[in-house]
């Protein structure tokens, strides 16, 4: 499934229309990475959590030469399935 999917499928489960369905996949999508951003928890009791993992500089290696290279610290965007979603699935 893709974006254009899931509108599709919100749009028929809620009866909005396509456009209005769009605006609502957006919004949700915009909301969970302006809360990301802010380094705050995302938590859909059900669903999971979005979260931010920091991850530590490091040493890596070029796969092409082998000779060693840092690597940047950066911030990860996490998820973690909640129980409903993995009962679901499984």
């Amino acid at each position: 499934m893709n974006k254009n999917d899931l509108i599709s499928a919100v749009a028929d489960a809620s009866g909005l229309s396509k456009s209005d369905a769009a605006s609502a996949v957006e919004g949700v999508f915009d909301s969970i990475v302006t809360a990301l951003s802010k380094g705050d928890e995302v938590r859909l009791v059900g669903f999971g959590t979005f979260a931010v993992a920091k991850r530590k500089a490091s040493m890596g290696r070029n796969p092409r030469t082998g000779e060693p290279m840092p690597i940047k610290a950066s911030n990860q965007p996490k998820f973690k399935a909640g129980k409903g979603l993995k009962d679901a699935v499984n």
